[in-house]
Order: structure tokens, then C-alpha cells, then sequence
């Protein structure tokens, strides 16, 4: 799971990872960017590692990796940098699925991350990756009308019912209570289950996380169905 910044692998797919873990999969957390350091105050750094400590400890996640590029400037850091950075992470632990970010996204951190992991993942015959897909982020995702004039939209077609991970979910969250906001601003904790809510009424479940299909490579003729391999 390739994230921009801690918070993002809770906001995007917290219940998910939690899945995974409890079924016996394999997770691991890397974060792009620090998260903290385009801030007037950079002083919270070593505080926000910790809260990505603690959320991957709760979801049942290996201990991330922290690549520490800058903040909202991912745009000023060669991609090539970025995708090596990327390369090395899925050769150490090569995964079958990888989630990532929207590419159509207002936040420039999260659109480049998403690039550089198509990059890092794209096909080749020794590649361990079958599965990519995209999750979205309130209060970056759906604030960017038609991906900024790209025609790109965030509109989910996995589903992942999280019922039994919703709590995992809302707990590494509280791991970042500092960049949560009061209700109604979509980066509330409530807003975050309403949008499980939404998501999992889209296709009859209680709860749910949508995913955007980045690629599916079926290797196995007689398995045509969705799973979750280890190695995630």
C-alpha cells in the first residue's frame, strides 16, 4: 500500500488493510512524503511518524516505511526519484496487490504518488504485482471537479465490505486525531463512516471502501474472481 502521507492508508483504506490483515495477508505501509514538513512548523514530524507507528499497529500492518520526501512538493522532485524509491520497496517485498491514490486528485502529492506506483508496477514478466487499484481521500478527492479539467472522476467499481473492519478503521484515525476536523467538514470522523455508509449502500453492504480497477492480471484461468492473495 503506497501512500503520499500518514493518514492517507487510514482515510483511503484503513477498513481494507484491516481485511487483510485478519485473513492472515501480508501488509505494508509505505508513505511518500512526510506529511508535515510544507507547514510553517515542521516540528511535528517525528509526532506524525508516530501516528503512522501507531495506525499500522492497530490495521495489522508490517511497520511502514517512511521515504520522506518533502510535503506538497513532490512536484519539484524528479519522478524518476521517486519511482526507484518505489522499486526498491516492492523488490524487498514484492506484493500481488498494491493500492494507491486517485490520479485525478486536487492534492499534487497524492496524483504524483499515483504515477510514480503505475510506473514502479508497470508490467514485466518477473513483476510479483496482479492487482492495483485506487482509493479515494475526503477532502482532497472530491474536490477537484473532472480530475482539475483531465475528465478524470473517482467513480468506484470494487467494493470492499468492511463490516468487520470499520472499527480498525475508525481507531487508526484516532492515531491522527490532529488532522481530523469537526463534522461537517469531510475530514470528520463522522463524514469518514457516512462515506462508508454511502459506499457500502452502493451495493447493499452496511459499510464498504470503493476502489477505482488501475489493473487485474488473471494468471490463473480457473480463478476469475476477486481475492485477496498474500502478500498485499
Amino acid at each position: 500500500m503506497v501512500a503520499a502521507h500518514p493518514d492517507d492508508e487510514a482515510l483511503g483504506c484503513g477498513g481494507t488493510i484491516a481485511r487483510h490483515s485478519k485473513i492472515g495477508d501480508l501488509v505494508q505501509v509505505v508513505f511518500v512524503a512526510d506529511g508535515v514538513s510544507s507547514r510553517e512548523s515542521s516540528s511535528d514530524l517525528q509526532s506524525r511518524r508516530k501516528s503512522g507507528i501507531q495506525a499500522s499497529l492497530i490495521l495489522g500492518a508490517q511497520h511502514p516505511i517512511f521515504l520522506d520526501f518533502p510535503d506538497n512538493q513532490l512536484d519539484s522532485v524528479p519522478l524518476l526519484e521517486i519511482v526507484r524509491k518505489i522499486e526498491v520497496e516492492i523488490d524487498r517485498f514484492p506484493p500481488n496487490i498494491v493500492y494507491t491514490h486517485f490520479a485525478g486528485d486536487l492534492n499534487i502529492d497524492h496524483c504524483i504518488v499515483n504515477r510514480a506506483v503505475m510506473t514502479a508496477c508497470r508490467p514485466h514478466p518477473k513483476s510479483s504485482v496482479q492487482e492495483i487499484y485506487s482509493f479515494e481521500i475526503p477532502s482532497s478527492t472530491g474536490w477537484y471537479p473532472n480530475g482539475g479539467g483531465s475528465g478524470l472522476k473517482f467513480e468506484p467499481n470494487l467494493f470492499v465490505d468492511i463490516s468487520n473492519s470499520i472499527e480498525e478503521k475508525m481507531s487508526a484515525l484516532e492515531a491522527y486525531d490532529s488532522e481530523m476536523r469537526p463534522f461537517p467538514n469531510c475530514r470528520s470522523y463522522k463524514t469518514v463512516e457516512h462515506l462508508a455508509s454511502y459506499r457500502g449502500s452502493w451495493v447493499g453492504m452496511a459499510v464498504a471502501e470503493g476502489f477505482m480497477i488501475e489493473r487485474i492480471l488473471h494468471l490463473d484461468k480457473h480463478q476469475l474472481h476477486y481475492r485477496f492473495p498474500n502478500g498485499t
